[in-house]
């Protein structure tokens, strides 16, 4: 009896040890989970897509356009000296995904620091995609490449005509009249991909268009919400006519440019090669034309001070008869002044320090036969 009992005993404690021992085990797999839990920390989902575009013409206006509908995503617009701004300000976003950088030239004096930012941005595994058609180092392009970021350049075509070109398929129907627009505005309707875009329209109906949109994309430019706001409609697929008072606001644009004659008359002066003049009470762009024109030249320079920057803001034109490619005189001497700039052949631009004007006017002249 006394050896039974001790069996059965044994055997309890032997059950109650079990249970012990399961308890324990069951504890600590609960402790390692609770562990893991509080030690993972899951990484930012990037979702964001971002188009930095140009703010100052048709061109840039309607590539972000086309792009928002294209991807969706959000405009950030700039002039050509904000570029770098824009790009340090969204090199640490954590939820940026994809970038879009259109119409935005480089200049000598900030292509380093454009490449050091966009592989920064690689390195994070965000996507980058640069459509432009102003002059570009070769080498620039074989390190944006060589970084992984797609490319898509063409001096023959505006920038929108190359948006639309290679994201046709995610496009409408509509697409095709904005791109028309910007390769008007940007005196390029007569490449080859323009010219076919052009082609499906009344060559009236574009042209007016095209002017109607690029005045009030000019009037507007101390605007930022307004010139988003064009982003968004022309995405949405309206005509110029569709929007409110934009035929009204181009009318006034036009009375200015009209004044504008005038004061270009009195005020312009020429050097052998150019007709160059300070504009003091409208936009630069706005103005290089008639000075071009009204000079007899075949190059016009006109030039608006920014104060709050001790800056000349200068546009530069070029006739059909001028043989020397301006964007890529204008980059070297811009960037050889302490400036920055670039451009098309006969179209371009340039931001130069303050004291450094005449130099460069006076340069200008000497490299133009």
């Amino acid at each position: 009896m006394a050896s039974s009992k001790t069996k059965s005993t044994s055997k309890k404690i032997s059950k109650t040890s079990g249970v012990k021992k399961t308890t324990k085990k069951s504890n600590i797999k609960k402790t390692t989970k609770t562990s893991i839990k509080l030690s993972s920390k899951k990484p930012t989902q990037r979702t964001k897509i971002v188009c930095i575009s140009h703010k100052e013409d048709c061109d840039g206006i309607s590539s972000a356009a086309l792009i928002r509908q294209a991807f969706g995503g959000d405009a950030i617009l700039v002039d050509y000296p904000g570029q770098m701004e824009a790009l340090n300000q969204i090199v640490h976003d954590e939820k940026l995904k994809s970038l879009f950088i259109c119409d935005l030239g480089l200049s000598k004096k900030t292509q380093d620091e454009f490449i050091d930012i966009l592989s920064t941005l690689r390195k994070n595994k965000v996507s980058i995609t640069y459509i432009d058609h102003h002059d570009i180092d070769p080498t620039v392009v074989k390190s944006l490449e060589k970084i992984k970021v797609k490319v898509i350049h063409d001096i023959n075509e505006c920038t929108t005509v190359q948006v639309y070109n290679a994201y046709k398929s995610k496009l409408n129907d509509h697409a095709s009249f904005v791109a028309t627009c910007a390769a008007i505005t940007d005196y390029m309707e007569d490449r080859p991909l323009g010219s076919k875009l052009l082609q499906i329209y009344d060559r009236q109906f574009a042209l007016i268009s095209a002017t109607v949109l690029t005045y009030n994309i000019v009037g507007h430019q101390k605007e930022p919400d307004y010139l988003l706001y064009l982003v968004e409609e022309l995405a949405d697929s309206k005509f110029p006519h569709d929007i409110p008072n934009t035929y009204e606001f181009a009318q006034i644009q036009v009375e200015k440019l009209s004044q504008m004659i005038a004061k270009v008359k009195k005020g312009m002066k020429t050097m052998k090669n150019l007709g160059y003049m300070e504009i003091l009470d409208a936009g630069a762009s706005g103005a290089v034309n008639f000075v071009m024109g009204l000079s007899g030249k075949d190059v016009g320079v006109a030039y608006k001070e920014r104060v709050d920057h001790g800056i000349y803001a200068v546009s530069v034109r070029g006739s059909k008869n001028c043989k020397v490619h301006l964007g890529k005189i204008v980059n070297i001497l811009a960037t050889s002044l302490g400036g920055s700039g670039g451009g098309h052949d006969k179209a371009c631009g340039a931001v130069v320090p303050k004291p450094k004007i005449k130099k460069f006017i006076t340069e200008l002249n000497k490299q133009i036969k």
